[in-house]
């Protein structure tokens, strides 16, 4: 990727690394000011975007405010008709992140096992096995280290956009368990018509752990570099 681009991977508010929250409970339009801020701090007007999940969310606000040359989001959150279709994957979020808590100290023995390891990532990988014990580690330690995840309150979400603002594409997890392309992916559809749809085959929520060369070609497709043609 950074062959054909200028990378930058921000860390958004509330997260492990980032700003730290300033409003309670945190709202997503916060995690959208602290991006919008850390564009501006790079001197970056409209970049590529791309993001998974919340950050494809983001990615969509920002191009939203006129932020962004291109987005690519990988099935992302906020495309809620109402609560209770919100309270759902953050009601699992929740319940993951209190598991995980609770079996941290063991988890340093069992994710030496590929086989836990690919079990226990089912719900956002198909084949959490090829992480690596020391970063499914990390991954938890992130995750764990997330108080925007144990503040925010489902009550908002991605309003419709049309026109775009920008080219826009939807790359859908086939198997995105969390956040479903046949319910959640719909919505997207219809809130964002000009949005081009494409399907990831064989990938789960995170599509990174699953096939990364998958999600660099989708991104470069978007983007217009070089390697989406070679």
């Amino acid at each position: 990727m950074s062959a054909h681009h200028d990378v930058h991977a921000l860390t958004l508010l509330g997260h492990h690394g980032g700003p730290a929250i300033q409003r309670h409970p945190p709202q997503v339009s916060d995690v959208v000011d602290a991006a919008e801020r850390d564009l501006d701090d790079l001197g970056i007007d409209r970049p590529h975007l791309a993001g998974n999940s919340l950050g494809g969310w983001i990615a969509i606000e920002l191009a939203r405010r006129g932020r962004a040359a291109s987005v690519c989001a990988f099935s992302p959150a906020g495309f809620w008709w109402d609560r209770a279709s919100h309270r759902r994957p953050a009601n699992a979020i929740r319940v993951s992140r209190a598991l995980t808590h609770l079996l941290r100290p063991a988890a340093r023995f069992a994710a030496r096992s590929a086989s836990v390891r690919r079990r226990s990532l089912r719900p956002v990988a198909l084949h959490g096995d090829r992480l690596t014990a020391a970063q499914v580690l990390d991954m938890i330690d992130d995750s764990l280290d997330c108080p925007f995840m144990g503040e925010y309150r489902p009550d908002e979400w991605a309003h419709p956009l049309d026109p775009l603002p920008c080219p826009v594409t939807l790359a859908w997890a086939q198997f995105a368990r969390l956040i479903p392309a046949a319910t959640y992916g719909s919505t997207a559809r219809e809130r964002l018509p000009g949005a081009t749809w494409l399907p990831l085959p064989d990938v789960g929520h995170i599509p990174m752990i699953d096939d990364p060369d998958l999600v660099a070609r989708t991104i470069l497709t978007v983007t217009g570099g070089d390697a989406a043609q070679s």
